[in-house]
């Protein structure tokens, strides 16, 4: 789903901070992106999401060159993909029901399409009685969930979270990953890039490790 061959990254004229990144993420895989802080994992997670160009090598994104996709095709591809980041990015003016459902009132579909998806989604990841509630009463954890639900939304078939359980209580981040893994054995593809060791532990899954620019990997 994902491919990159020989990927190098810098900014501006700077030295490189991502060098020679060759690996795929095969449908249906699930891995961890890890590395000390500074190593470049941001990074690496917005070129999979094609919000940042490569210096030089090559980014396959579903079996097509990412510097050839024409820009009109970008958003239908880039649906394909639910991104969860650091910071929530919730729209305090609107309801947890209304931020999720935001990606889908963007492209123009009634409520009535969605009601209920979104409805039995914030189900799903324990928000069904908060979904009136705006954002700044919304605990961390909660607005965490907020954002996994948003990304879900519209069905990607890659989830893509950058520290999703970084700002969470212990038992909270277990029930998160619980989420991450039902997804996956759902059949949905997942990137968690991560710091925290003792959450890889609870899964067995492939590894990729950033350190100064380079990537090893674990299987």
């Amino acid at each position: 789903m994902i491919r990159f061959e020989n990927v190098g990254l810098r900014y501006g004229l700077g030295p490189e901070i991502l060098s020679d990144l060759t690996f795929r993420i095969e449908p249906g895989s699930f891995q961890f992106l890890t590395g000390p802080s500074g190593a470049g994992k941001t990074s690496l997670l917005r070129l999979m999401l094609l919000t940042l160009k490569p210096t030089r090598g090559l980014i396959s994104l579903f079996d097509k060159d990412a510097n050839r996709i024409p820009r009109r095709r970008m958003p239908a591809l880039r649906r394909r993909i639910g991104p969860v980041f650091q910071d929530f990015l919730l729209l305090d003016h609107l309801t947890t029901y209304e931020n999720v459902a935001l990606p889908l009132m963007v492209r123009g579909k009634a409520e009535t399409e969605y009601r209920k998806d979104v409805t039995d989604l914030l189900g799903w990841v324990g928000l069904g009685d908060r979904m009136h509630v705006l954002p700044p009463v919304l605990s961390g954890g909660e607005k965490q969930r907020v954002a996994i639900a948003r990304a879900l939304v519209d069905q990607p078939s890659i989830l893509i979270a950058d520290e999703p359980t970084g700002n969470v209580d212990p038992p909270l981040a277990r029930r998160l990953l619980r989420l991450f893994i039902e997804l996956n054995r759902a059949g949905m593809t997942v990137v968690i890039a991560t710091h925290d060791l003792g959450l890889m532990d609870q899964v067995d899954a492939r590894r990729l490790v950033l350190n100064e620019g380079r990537l090893q990997i674990y299987d």
